[in-house]
């Protein structure tokens, strides 16, 4: 649909009526040698996933489905800042255009109130042991909440939102927060929504870790202390407990 952000990074933005997922579309034009700056969108995924495999439904229209390919010069290890970068530049977008500034819920959602907003999933291409591309998807609630404890951001703004503008928005955001990906953390800390609150993290093996989230360390890992000692969760879901006592 031509170009919608004039920079150079995003400058081959493509919105489809229908596909299995644009993530899945992206890393196939990934592997096939497609330049970093390509964006999907998708009035309607047949085949959306989030994180852990899960399935990501939306009715067709309802949601900003998008998918961004990315080739960023960092190690695999400090892909996480990219998917971060993401998160802080969809917080930014959602403030900007509709009055909203959801919080980071570690890893990869935005919450309002403890309820899911939206979800990133980002997937990498890699070759031996170097990053060759990465592609980050969000799926963000405008209209409607599918899922039994997410919201939609049409419920907290202060006008109408229209997916257009909301996307402009977080790729001029997210454009600048990938040309300073050292300022990520510093940046995603103090508004990481986990910090500070009592949780519990299931864990892919089926182990579940209790306590308070302590600290998020610069691997992109979430430090639980655990009233015994702490512990780094590098993957895991977790469940805000309790209402936070002040914190970030």
């Amino acid at each position: 649909m031509g170009r919608i952000v004039p920079r150079l990074r995003f400058d081959d933005v493509r919105w489809v009526d229908e596909t299995d997922s644009t993530n899945s579309r992206l890393l196939d034009e990934a592997r096939a040698g497609a330049p970093e700056g390509v964006v999907l969108v998708a009035d309607h995924q047949t085949a959306g996933r989030g994180r852990l495999g899960r399935r990501w439904e939306a009715p067709p229209g309802s949601s900003l489905l998008v998918s961004v390919l990315l080739r960023p010069d960092v190690p695999l290890g400090r892909a996480h800042l990219v998917t971060m970068a993401a998160g802080l530049a969809a917080s930014d977008a959602c403030e900007a255009v509709a009055g909203v500034r959801p919080g980071l819920k570690w890893p990869n959602d935005l919450v309002v109130d403890d309820a899911k907003l939206a979800g990133l999933l980002a997937e990498s291409v890699v070759e031996g042991d170097a990053l060759r591309a990465l592609v980050v998807g969000m799926g963000l609630n405008i209209t409607a909440a599918p899922a039994e404890g997410a919201t939609a951001l049409a419920d907290h703004a202060t006008g109408a939102v229209e997916r257009r503008p909301l996307l402009d928005a977080w790729l001029e955001r997210l454009d600048a927060r990938l040309d300073a990906l050292d300022e990520v953390l510093a940046d995603y800390r103090p508004r990481c929504a986990t910090l500070g609150r009592d949780v519990r993290v299931e864990r892919p093996d089926g182990g579940v870790l209790t306590g308070t989230a302590a600290h998020v360390t610069d691997d992109g890992h979430l430090v639980v202390d655990t009233g015994r000692g702490r512990v780094a969760v590098a993957v895991g879901d977790v469940v805000h407990v309790r209402p936070s006592r002040g914190g970030p």
